[in-house]
C-alpha cells in the first residue's frame, strides 16, 4: 500500500471517530443547528414585515413583504449556519489536545495529517446536515427559491467550500488556545460577520464607514452569489471575488492549522 493510501486510510478512521463522537455527544451539534434556525424565525415572524416593506430588496424594490424578505435573509442565515458549525471544530481539536488525545496519537504508527483532515471532514459533514435543516425550515416558513439544478448544486458547491475553509481556520483556533472555553468564544466573530454584510439588509441602508466594510468584507460576495443562484438576482463579478476569498480562506486556515500542529509537536 503507497503511502498515500495509508493516509487516505488513517484520514477516514479519524473521521469515523469524530462522527461517531459528535452521534454520542450531541449537545454541540444540536446548538449549533438549533442558533441559524431560530434567528431565521426571529427575523421572519419578528422583523420581517418591517424590514420587508422598509429596504430595497433586489428584484422587488421597495415595499416588499414578509415573504420578499424570507427569500432575501434566507442565504444570509445559511451563511451564518456554516460560521456557527465553526465553533464545533474548535471546540472538539481544542479538547483533543488538551486531553491528550493528540500526543498520543502523535505516538502511533498514523498520518499525522489525519488527525486534522478527520477533523476538517467531520465538520463539513455536519454543516451539510445543518444546511439540509435550515433549509426545511425555510421552505416551510415561505422560502420559494427559483434555482435549476445546475444553480443548486452551484450554490451547495459554494456553501461546501466555506464550510471547508472555516473548518481549517477554526482547527488553527482550536490548536492555539490554551482551554475549551477560549475554543468556543474565539470564532464567535465568524458568526456574526454575515450580519455586517448584505444578510439582513442591504449596505445601501448603512452609515458611510459601516457601508464600506459591509460592502468589501469577504461574506457579502458570498451572500450575493448564493443570492444569485438562488433567487435569480443579479450576482455581476460576485461569484469571481467570492471564489477568490474562499480559496484564500482555504490557504490560510490550512498554513495555520499545520504551522500550529508542528509547532506544538516541538514543544
Amino acid at each position: 500500500m503507497s503511502t498515500n493510501s495509508y493516509a487516505v486510510r488513517d484520514s477516514m478512521t479519524m473521521l469515523r471517530r469524530n462522527l461517531k463522537h459528535a452521534q454520542r455527544y450531541p449537545s454541540m451539534t444540536v446548538s449549533v443547528v438549533a442558533m441559524p434556525i431560530l434567528m431565521l424565525l426571529l427575523f421572519v415572524y419578528v422583523f420581517g414585515g418591517a424590514l420587508g416593506g422598509g429596504i430595497d430588496i433586489p428584484g422587488v424594490g421597495g415595499g416588499g413583504d414578509r415573504g420578499d424578505y424570507t427569500n432575501y435573509v434566507t442565504p444570509g442565515i445559511l451563511l451564518m449556519a456554516i460560521t456557527s458549525g465553526a465553533v464545533s471544530t474548535a471546540v472538539a481539536v481544542c479538547s483533543d489536545m488538551t486531553e491528550g488525545i493528540i500526543n498520543r496519537f502523535r505516538t502511533m504508527a498514523i498520518s499525522r495529517a489525519s488527525v486534522l483532515v478527520g477533523h476538517v471532514v467531520g465538520n463539513v459533514v455536519q454543516t451539510l446536515i445543518s444546511l439540509v435543516l435550515v433549509i426545511g425550515v425555510a421552505l416551510v416558513v415561505g422560502f420559494r427559491p427559483n434555482a435549476n439544478v445546475v444553480e443548486w448544486v452551484a450554490a451547495i458547491g459554494l456553501l461546501v467550500f466555506l464550510a471547508f475553509a472555516l473548518a481549517w481556520i477554526s482547527a488553527a483556533i482550536g490548536l492555539g488556545s490554551d482551554s475549551v472555553e477560549t475554543a468556543s468564544n474565539a470564532p464567535m466573530p465568524l458568526t456574526f460577520l454575515p450580519f455586517l454584510g448584505s444578510a439582513v439588509v442591504t449596505p445601501d441602508s448603512m452609515p458611510a464607514g459601516i457601508r464600506w466594510f459591509a460592502e468589501y468584507q469577504p461574506f457579502t460576495p458570498m451572500n450575493e452569489t448564493l443570492r444569485g443562484l438562488m433567487l435569480g438576482t443579479e450576482i455581476g463579478n460576485d461569484a469571481w471575488i467570492a471564489l477568490a476569498w474562499l480559496a484564500g480562506l482555504s490557504i490560510l486556515g490550512y498554513l495555520w492549522a499545520k504551522a500550529s500542529f508542528n509547532k506544538d509537536a516541538k514543544r
